[in-house]
This record gives C-alpha cells, sequence and structure tokens, in this order.
C-alpha cells in the first residue's frame, strides 16, 4: 500500500507540473457579450424605408457605421446625398446577394460563437480590467477584412467565414493557405489576434528579423492566454501536419537563421519570407508552412515565460525589448 500512495503522489506531482498555468477560472468576471447583427439589419434597408432605416443603424451602431461604410465597403458616409444609392448596389449585387443567403445558412444562430468570444473577453479583462472591451458586430464585406476594428468596436466579416470549400472563394481566386482557414471555428482566435494587434503595438524602431519573431510570438502567447484549452492549430492557423513539421524540425529551422546570420536582418524581403503568410517558407521545404519566423517566435517566448514565472502578461505584453526576450529566454532548441 505505501508503494501504491508513493506511486499516486508522484503522478499526481507530475500531472500538476505539466500543467497548464494559464488555465484559469474566469467564470467570476463580470462581462455579458452580445454579438449585434448588421450583417442582417443593413439588408432590411429598402428604397421605401431608407429615410427611417439608415438613421436608425447610424444611432445604433455608432462611429463604426462610417468606418463601415467608408473604410470596408467604400460607399462613402452615410450622410452623403448618394449614399442611398450606392448602398442598394451594393445591396442587390447577386454575389451579394448569393452571399447574404450563405451566411444566413451557416451562421443561422451565433449562440456558440457569443460564448466562445465571451469567454475570450473575459480572460482578456481579468489580465487587462483597466481596458476596454469592444462591442462585437457581424458584417458583410464583400470578402475584404475578415475582422474590422475600431476604438472600441469589432466586426467580423461573416462572408470571410463560409468554410474552406465554399465556391466563392475558389471563384476570388484565394489560395489553399488563405481559404483552410475560412471558417466559423477561426473566428475567436482570429478576433482575439486583431484585437491585440492593436492594443499592443509593434516598436518600429526595432525591426529586424528577430525583433518582428518575437512580436508575433507575444500575440501568438496572447492567444494562448486568452483560450487556453483551444488547440495551437487555431491559433496559428497551421493544419495539424504541418504543426508536426514545426516540431520535427525546430532545431534546423533555428540553426539556419543563425548560420545564414538573419536574425538581425532589417531587409523587408527576409522579414516577410518568415512572418507573412504564404503556403510555405521558401527558404524550406515546400511541406513547411508560411510563417515560420512567427512559429519560432512563439516558442521563445513560451521558453521566456516558463523560466520566468513571476512575468505578468500584462507585463509581458507592455515589453518591447525583444532581444532581452530572446537572451532571457535562453532559447536552443536541440536535434
Amino acid at each position: 500500500m505505501y508503494k501504491v500512495f508513493r506511486l499516486v503522489l508522484v503522478l499526481i506531482i507530475f500531472t500538476s507540473c505539466q500543467s497548464n498555468t494559464l488555465k484559469i477560472d474566469v467564470s467570476g468576471v463580470d462581462l455579458k457579450l452580445n454579438i449585434q447583427r448588421l450583417d442582417r439589419e443593413i439588408f432590411e434597408i429598402t428604397p421605401d424605408n431608407k429615410l427611417i432605416a439608415i438613421p436608425k443603424l447610424r444611432q445604433k451602431y455608432g462611429s463604426f457605421f462610417n468606418a463601415y461604410n467608408e473604410n470596408v465597403i467604400a460607399i462613402g458616409n452615410a450622410s452623403d446625398s448618394l449614399y442611398a444609392s450606392y448602398l442598394n448596389t451594393f445591396l442587390t449585387d447577386s454575389m451579394r446577394v448569393q452571399s447574404k443567403q450563405k451566411i444566413d445558412s451557416v451562421f443561422s444562430d451565433l449562440t456558440d460563437l457569443e460564448k466562445k468570444l465571451q469567454d475570450g473577453f473575459r480572460h482578456y479583462k481579468y489580465y487587462f480590467p483597466e481596458k476596454t472591451i469592444p462591442r462585437v458586430f457581424t458584417i458583410i464585406s464583400g470578402f475584404n477584412q475578415s475582422v474590422v476594428m475600431t476604438n472600441d468596436a469589432i466586426g467580423i466579416s461573416l462572408d470571410n467565414y463560409l468554410g474552406a470549400n465554399c465556391p466563392f472563394y475558389k471563384m476570388l481566386g484565394l489560395p489553399e493557405y488563405k481559404r483552410e482557414n475560412m471558417f466559423s471555428g477561426k473566428i475567436p482566435t482570429d478576433v482575439l489576434f486583431n484585437w491585440a494587434l492593436s492594443e499592443f503595438a509593434f516598436d518600429e524602431s526595432k525591426n529586424n528579423l528577430i525583433s518582428n519573431m518575437v512580436y508575433q510570438g507575444k500575440l501568438l502567447y496572447f492567444l494562448d492566454a486568452m483560450f487556453p484549452e483551444e488547440p495551437d492549430y487555431l491559433k496559428i492557423g497551421y493544419r495539424s501536419e504541418k504543426i508536426d513539421w514545426c516540431t520535427k524540425n525546430e532545431a534546423g529551422m533555428w540553426t539556419y537563421f543563425v548560420e545564414h546570420r538573419l536574425l538581425f536582418t532589417t531587409d523587408r524581403m527576409n522579414i516577410v519570407r518568415f512572418i507573412g503568410p504564404a503556403p510555405f517558407t521558401s527558404s524550406f521545404t515546400n511541406d513547411s508552412p508560411g510563417r515560420t519566423g512567427s512559429w519560432l517566435g512563439w516558442q521563445i517566448v513560451r521558453k521566456y515565460m516558463k523560466k520566468n514565472p513571476d512575468i505578468t502578461l500584462p507585463e509581458l505584453m507592455k515589453d518591447n525589448d525583444y532581444q532581452k526576450i530572446l537572451n532571457d529566454s535562453g532559447y536552443s532548441p536541440e536535434y
């Protein structure tokens, strides 16, 4: 019995050591998120009711309504004399009508999405209680930006999340590596990633490759904290086999950067090659994913936070000394 007890005790200690320290109880965080469906309401505007319907939407959606009209669907300000005519053209376009029908089918109910986003923003409020929690709207963008932001609001372009096999995307000529992330389950991590991108800006004065890698790693670690139980592929947007490729080739990729003296390059093309979206990383094999620099930066930040448990998430996101984060991480993957 004593031996059994010791074995159980060792297993408990081992399990606790392996547990995810980012898993926290946020059920007590006072936040109720309600998604408002501008994508539906704007289609209720007709030539007959425009004089009443347009002012109502302007009042309800505030500055976001103007940002949406001017910057997303590019039909001008709602106060312009020709706005109603341009809006009617946008809403009656055959592709727009078809995509609206598909949206109504795929997103007939947003309960699950609302719960996921609420959980993510509860984690955000837990770590950053002084920060503003944005209003969340769904929109139809005409296949433009997937996530649209203002200072206090987020718009989710539902027409960009209709599923990888949606025929619209093939008609538009979108490559497979982009289409594979255009499904509803990707929305929560995309929303919080883009919100972090706007809240925690990159320090442009340190614009070399390693700084970009660590910055991207911070954003991905932010997603670790917002969605501690979500799989990595949802956070970075890789298929599972691409995650496996990165894990198996982590040391080799790092060695490549070091041996080719790329970490401190300021060449824009080199930075984009390892940070920008792509079907694969041209310096590696075609089996590699794009954004391998971002993935390595993620591992650096994870190692840094594991090695420095006293550092809080707000302290990490505020820290723009990317070189220090690398040095203090002790990052050195082995073959």
